[in-house]
């Protein structure tokens, strides 16, 4: 029987979809993915960005002309002139501040939006280095319960050579008892006969009398032996059981760490805290792509902190300019429409015709306190932002040596501690080779194969610490990873 058509489609798109979900968890999110999310939906980064917007607006505000007034004067009795009844007076008047007020204005605006935009870039940086700094730090904990397990096992396969030992110990033990008594005997046996007479009665009966101390002394000798032998078989599977409970404590405390660095991360990117978090197997050592000095040099120019800063003191200085023209008159240009009716009693030609009268108003700025305060107030704000900027190149120096610092120490201990690994590695595979012909103790075993578990982690420590110094410089010199 033939298929349909549109049946064969729908078999198509259902394996089709199924294959794209399989390859979706083979290939979860990776961490520029998690990045691109935090840019996007992290209410910190949208919430400097709405500020910016906010302060784009205001703009057109400072730019704009004050509203023109218009006042109106009705009389509810016409007043009589000669030309005829007023009726209403209208005037209209629109202030004109001195040039340049309303440009230094919008210059102070754009200058401060500009900063905004600093904020908004500095918060994005921010952001993109937390969620790095949050995401190897799962790495180092995720890899450490991989570890802590893998030493579990490797304890359990411990554990079972130390059975092999333990039970093997008694029958040699036994063996060793048994054939002390045999060889005395047989020596005590050809002493007897090497002897005559008396002497040799005497002889003998001294041997014989020394025979049961010269048979009870081995097997007393071995009685210990073989006990001991059976407490240190013992005492080795027990110190296996006490190593793998503390490590399968330490899993489940690693696990609740997991799962509040997990929250923290997904906070991040605004998404539940329970949401899953996928990272590596394994990370490779990032790459920095410039010199330490470029750094520091980019650090300097790029920051968005110090570029705020820099937008900050040259708004102050345009409104500086601003209030200066603001202590010079201002000019208003109006016009007055005076609403006159006829008059009978009146016999002038202007009779009944309307007045208008075009007005000019000037202000007397002679109060000049305010006015020299408020200068005063734009320089001391100026020198306060150039002492701020001094003292945020300052932190940010001390921050880029402590970046520094990290990034080089990380950098010497992953190339230590993969070295050490690898030795360690091929040190526990010897003693456990050792150890199933037993010829080496427990103690060895366990001590190298702490130390393996040691440097390992160490290693994945090691490179999560500079992947987070190499996004820490990154983040000073303002490298954005979009």
């Amino acid at each position: 029987m033939k298929i349909p058509v549109y049946k064969k489609l729908l078999i198509l798109m259902t394996a089709l979809g199924s294959w794209l979900t399989v390859s979706s968890q083979q290939y979860p999110d990776s961490l520029l993915r998690y990045l691109e999310i935090a840019a996007k939906y992290n209410p910190s980064v949208l919430q400097k960005f709405t500020e910016y917007q906010a302060a784009l607006q205001k703009i057109p505000q400072v730019g704009s002309l004050s509203d023109p007034q218009l006042s109106v004067g009705v009389f509810l009795k016409p007043m009589e002139l000669v030309s005829g009844n007023q009726v209403a007076d209208i005037r209209l008047m629109q202030m004109f501040p001195w040039f340049g007020v309303l440009k230094y204005a919008k210059d102070e605006m754009s200058l401060m939006a500009n900063a905004k935009f600093e904020l908004f870039r500095d918060a994005k940086l921010q952001v993109y280095y937390d969620v790095q700094r949050t995401w190897y730090g799962l790495y180092k904990v995720q890899k450490d319960i991989s570890i802590s397990e893998k030493n579990i096992e490797i304890l359990k396969i411990i554990q079972r050579l130390a059975l092999v030992r333990f039970k093997s110990t008694p029958s040699e033990s036994a063996g060793t008892s048994s054939s002390g008594p045999a060889k005395s005997a047989v020596s005590t046996q050809e002493k007897s006969t090497g002897s005559s007479g008396m002497q040799t009665m005497g002889a003998g009966q001294i041997n014989s009398g020394a025979v049961p101390s010269n048979q009870t002394s081995p097997s007393m000798q071995s009685s210990p032996m073989g006990s001991s032998s059976t407490s240190s078989g013992l005492s080795d599977i027990y110190r296996i059981q006490i190593e793998a409970g503390d490590l399968e404590n330490n899993i489940a405390l690693l696990k609740n760490q997991q799962n509040t660095i997990m929250a923290q991360f997904n906070t991040y990117l605004n998404r539940p805290v329970t949401a899953p978090v996928f990272t590596y197997e394994n990370i490779s050592v990032d790459s920095l792509e410039l010199s330490l000095l470029a750094v520091s040099d980019s650090m300097l120019a790029n920051n968005p902190m110090l570029g705020m800063l820099k937008y900050e003191e040259q708004s102050i200085e345009a409104r500086k300019k601003m209030v200066t023209r603001m202590g010079y008159p201002m000019v208003g240009l109006g016009l007055n429409y005076s609403l006159i009716s006829k008059s009978e009693m009146s016999t002038s030609p202007m009779n009944g015709k309307d007045m208008i009268m075009p007005m000019v108003t000037v202000s007397l700025p002679i109060y000049r306190k305010k006015y020299n305060a408020m200068i005063n107030e734009a320089e001391l704000m100026k020198t306060a932002t150039s002492q701020n900027y001094q003292a945020t190149s300052n932190s940010l120096q001390a921050e880029y040596y402590q970046a520094v610092q990290l990034y080089q120490d990380a950098h010497r201990r992953v190339k230590l501690y993969d070295n050490q690994y690898k030795l360690a590695s091929k040190s526990l595979d010897l003693m456990l080779k050792n150890f199933t012909v037993s010829s080496s103790g427990l103690t060895d075993v366990l001590r190298i194969r702490q130390q393996t578990l040691d440097y390992e982690l160490k290693e994945v420590e090691a490179v999560a610490d500079f992947n987070t110094a190499v996004a820490w410089l990154k983040r000073l010199m303002a490298f954005s990873q979009k």
